[in-house]
């Protein structure tokens, strides 16, 4: 089964709007938990406009499952991680003022600079995944990084989905099938939701985790949030 971690940063945006702590965003995490979700994701941004680098230490230490910290590796979120020391940090090369990430890293081209990170992180265990494109090239070059996982951009299959989802999918099934024969470990996530989700986990076939954030939370707007992760959770066994 595909592993479902929940990115809460939505939860987090609601909270600040009133400048005040509800809802607490340890207290939905726990619940989000408790309804079956296996992961929790963040992604702490550097104006802190939704979560806050305060809430990482204060979710590691009070839910009892995986977290998931993405963001840009500037110093402070290296700091950031290798202070916290979650069970997977995700590098996403996102500008800080992008409204979310829309790109994957080159690896390539950024080999020496994600090396020297990926090395750093794994001598404090943490699990490293590189936010890449669905693309071949990218994909190895994550390999030979040694990151653990990557994670596949799926903002332009969410988008080609409605028109065409066979052509959609296309390059993600490429690159399920290189990393199956390199052994390197594949989470997806960006635009995900019920609509298009069992198309994408059924014809990939072999991926790990899902990070699913807005959807989910604009979808429990009319369920429930309880309702709405065991759907998710549906779609994925």
């Amino acid at each position: 089964m595909t592993r479902l971690s929940v990115n809460i940063n939505k939860i987090a945006t609601l909270r600040n709007a009133r400048g005040e702590d509800f809802p607490n965003l340890v207290k939905t995490a726990q619940d989000i938990i408790s309804f079956g979700a296996q992961g929790i994701t963040i992604h702490p941004r550097p104006d802190q406009r939704h979560v806050k680098y305060s809430d990482a230490y204060e979710l590691k230490e009070k839910i009892n499952t995986e977290l998931n910290i993405e963001g840009n590796p500037n110093k402070k979120f290296l700091d950031l991680v290798n202070e916290v020391k979650p069970a997977q940090v995700t590098l996403v090369p996102d500008s800080d003022d992008v409204i979310t990430s829309n790109s994957g890293w080159d690896t390539i081209n950024n080999f020496s600079f994600l090396n020297d990170i990926v090395k750093e992180f794994h001598s404090n265990s943490i699990r490293v995944s590189i936010f890449i494109d669905p693309e071949i090239n990218m994909l190895k070059g994550a390999k030979k990084i040694n990151a653990d996982r990557v994670e596949l951009f799926t903002g332009p299959y969410a988008k080609e989905y409605n028109s065409n989802k066979s052509s959609a999918i296309n390059k993600y099934i490429q690159c399920a099938k290189v990393a199956d024969e390199i052994s390197i470990d594949l989470n997806a996530g960006h635009d995900l939701n019920q609509y298009n989700l069992k198309f994408f986990i059924q014809s990939t076939k072999i991926i790990k985790e899902v990070s699913i954030g807005h959807a989910l939370i604009s979808e429990s707007l009319y369920t429930g949030l309880e309702s709405t992760i065991k759907s998710y959770l549906d779609i994925l066994k």
